[in-house]
């Protein structure tokens, strides 16, 4: 089986391109606009997942954390 892997320095765009279920997971974190298909769309091809939690204040570790124990592999 291909390792889940996630760089989170690539487009939220790219990431729930390759990996739908992302989209549930990262809206559950916090990123709200990425249930929204114009959203991710637009500001989605611009936005990291990184950036993003800057952006939206929201912890990058726990991100990682929940990530992992979803069974993805974090790089970034």
């Amino acid at each position: 089986m291909e390792p889940k892997i996630i760089d989170l320095d690539r487009t939220l765009y790219d990431l729930t391109t390759e990996r739908p279920e992302l989209i549930d997971i990262l809206f559950e974190l916090g990123f709200m606009g990425v249930k929204n298909p114009v959203m991710r769309e637009t500001h989605g091809k611009q936005m990291t997942v990184r950036a993003g939690c800057g952006h939206l204040g929201i912890d990058l570790a726990k991100v990682k954390s929940v990530l992992e124990s979803k069974g993805f592999e974090v790089k970034g």
